[in-house]
């Protein structure tokens, strides 16, 4: 195999990579706790998208005691403290790789 075929299979495979993480990445995966009290929607690449809760999530009880501005200022608190948590992961991530790689950018590492 000459290094132009060699060339052109890295670039459809390359493509196709991007194609697969590009559906991935507009697909919607929900998972949910409590009986459907708590979802947590993320993509198909693992990245947070969003939490919903249900006022039996915060008062089992007495569901109907929770209005829904505090349903939606906890959600809204939580998301973005899991973006917050997630900035700060691949960060710390990022750090790590540059020390081991000296600083040199690999494309796809981060």
């Amino acid at each position: 195999m000459n290094f132009n075929n060699m060339l052109q299979q890295a670039q459809k495979m390359q493509k196709k990579v991007q194609e697969a993480q590009e559906q991935l990445s507009a697909l919607d995966i929900i998972g949910n706790a409590g009986d459907n009290a708590v979802s947590v929607t993320l993509n198909g690449q693992g990245k947070f998208k969003k939490i919903t809760l249900s006022a039996k999530a915060l008062n089992p009880t007495n569901p109907e005691s929770v209005d829904q501005d505090t349903i939606e200022m906890l959600e809204d608190l939580i998301a973005h403290a899991m973006a917050d948590a997630t900035k700060k992961a691949n960060n710390e991530a990022e750090a790590k790789m540059k020390s081991i790689t000296g600083g040199i950018n690999i494309p796809g590492l981060f």
